[in-house]
């Protein structure tokens, strides 16, 4: 499914969601996921998935407000940021960027592009792109 080069056309937020389900049952730890795409792009609904595939019952929201949220429910903890309002990379380190990255679980962040110097190498990077009503998501 994290196969590099792999190409998915998503037709409905929903399949979105389901996406997000197929991969985060095949995430393990320390796994790192890298989201870059335009608002509206799928982002938010691809995550809902990751967390729900990981087997944990909470609520996905987009943090683009409160930068970070933390779904602890699942088999693994997930840590979901979103930089879109990020400005620098001095309000990365404040929200304890490191730390997070110390910690056992899944990483997933909105908006990576913004701060590539501060994603890890093995970080799966994954694209989404508006295309009329449908969307499609490229595993880099």
């Amino acid at each position: 499914m994290l196969d590099k080069g792999c190409e998915k056309i998503v037709e409905s937020p929903e399949a979105m969601v389901a996406l997000g389900e197929t991969v985060g049952r095949s995430l393990q730890s320390g796994d790192f996921l890298a989201l870059r795409g335009g608002l509206g792009a799928g982002k938010t609904h691809f995550t809902k998935g990751v967390v729900a595939g990981l087997g944990c019952k909470e609520m996905v929201t987009s943090p683009t407000f409160t930068l970070a949220h933390e779904y602890m429910g699942g088999r693994l903890s997930v840590f979901h940021f979103d930089f879109y309002r990020m400005e620098t990379e001095d309000e990365l380190l404040r929200i304890g960027w490191d730390e997070y990255l110390d910690e056992n679980g899944i990483v997933v962040v909105e908006w990576a592009n913004k701060f590539p110097d501060f994603i890890p190498h093995h970080a799966i990077w994954l694209e989404f792109e508006v295309k009329g009503e449908i969307r499609v998501v490229r595993f880099k």
